[in-house]
């Protein structure tokens, strides 16, 4: 700590690079199975890509709108604020929405914390966001409470953020409630055993699968003898010619083999079990990532389901919230707000979609136009009007009516 920092008081709390394997050693981040598991390595299994990108893509896709809060209780988009264009075209010059929203998102799936600077415009509106590596920044507690971020921009260089020029996403806060945990330094032990698993299949690969084993002899051989025997046997078993690869053994000597095959040591079971555990640690259901062995049309679909309701919805409030609480002003967030359009996702198929705007349009609490609306379909004249079924009216209406 500087001379002014103990003059004045300050603290700080700085936060370690989550994708350093020797700092996640030293701090009891190692696994049990004996290697330090890296964020940016586990994150590399098809598996855990398939998780993150699934649901990176899915919420980058759906619309993340700014909307305006309507005196009669409802609600429009607010195209009109420069905040709009930010969630819904272009977060920054260089950058579309989907592609920032989806660097933000796998980061905070990888790491726990996503960071992007806040771009603000004369009018104290957010004119862009720029995504930041999470490696390179360093968060300070302030005796206020408040959070500064510290950013290095070179070798010897950095810039010093306040609270109110960033944007922060945070997978799960920590104890101090500053930074928030990697959902793969959480569970490490199950992304330490798929590595392993990995490395084992991949030399069993690379020796292409040849046995290790002993020829047991009935007797003793010669040394010069011995080395004859394995000279013979080892070119028999690398030869690249199948038939060549024939061994014929004589004189009562057997095969003792060393390793196990995959089928006997469940080899193949196991990975499919850690897959499952990698597919639990992001809530995403196996069939979206491509695990079909039990999957049905029905379940299908309902997984598809639980996609949206389990894992994205979460997500998808966590980063509204975040984005409420730092894209817009405590003035502004009496009027505005920024939300996900999930319905998209929920809708089902044609004929689902359109039961259900059936139920709505003879309830009476649908129009044409806005069912026309969700179908991405133009207004027409007159769809704006409510059907009023005759079999029901207000209680006591009718009773009135009699009595006149």
């Amino acid at each position: 700590m500087s001379l002014l920092d103990r003059l004045f008081g300050r603290e700080k709390r700085a936060a370690v690079r989550s994708d350093d394997a020797y700092l996640a050693g030293f701090f009891g981040q190692r696994a049990g199975l004996g290697a330090a598991v890296d964020p940016a390595r586990a994150s590399g299994l098809s598996v855990a890509h398939a998780c993150v990108s699934s649901i990176c893509q899915n919420l980058a896709a759906v619309p993340l709108n700014l909307y305006r809060r309507a005196e009669d209780g409802g609600r429009e988009r607010a195209s009109d604020h420069p905040l709009y264009g930010v969630l819904h075209d272009m977060a920054n010059p260089n950058m579309t929405a989907f592609e920032a929203r989806e660097v933000l998102m796998a980061s905070v799936l990888i790491t726990g914390n996503a960071f992007a600077r806040i771009e603000w415009n004369g009018r104290g509106q957010v004119a862009a966001l720029w995504p930041i590596d999470p490696g390179s920044v360093a968060v300070e507690r302030l005796p206020s409470g408040r959070l500064r971020y510290r950013v290095s921009t070179g070798a010897a260089s950095s810039e010093v953020l306040l609270q109110d020029e960033m944007l922060h996403l945070r997978y799960r806060l920590d104890r101090s409630g500053v930074m928030g945990l990697s959902p793969i330094a959480i569970a490490r032990e199950t992304f330490a055993l798929a590595l392993q698993q990995q490395e084992t299949a991949a030399k069993q690969a690379a020796n292409s699968f040849k046995p290790e084993g002993a020829l047991v002899f009935p007797s003793p051989i010669a040394g010069q003898q011995r080395q004859q025997v394995l000279d013979q046997l080892e070119a028999k078993i690398n030869a690249t010619n199948g038939t060549r690869g024939v061994l014929v053994l004589d004189g009562g000597t057997d095969w003792k083999s060393f390793s196990f095959s995959a089928r006997d040591a469940e080899f193949l079971e196991s990975r499919k079990l850690t897959n499952l555990d990698i597919c639990r640690v992001w809530g995403v259901p196996p069939t979206v990532v491509g695990i079909t062995d039990h999957a049905t049309y029905s379940n299908t679909d309902q997984e598809s389901r639980a996609l949206v309701v389990r894992c994205l919805a979460p997500m998808a409030k966590r980063i509204e919230q975040a984005m409420n609480a730092a894209l817009l002003t405590a003035d502004a967030r009496k009027s505005l707000f920024i939300e996900h359009d999930l319905a998209g996702l929920l809708r089902g198929d044609m004929a689902a979609r359109y039961a259900a705007y059936a139920v709505g349009r003879n309830g009476g609490w649908l129009s044409v136009n806005e069912v026309r609306a969700w179908e991405n379909l133009p207004k027409i004249d007159g769809g704006d009007d409510y059907l009023s079924p005759l079999n029901m009216t207000a209680a006591g209406a009718e009773q009135g009516e009699r009595g006149e």
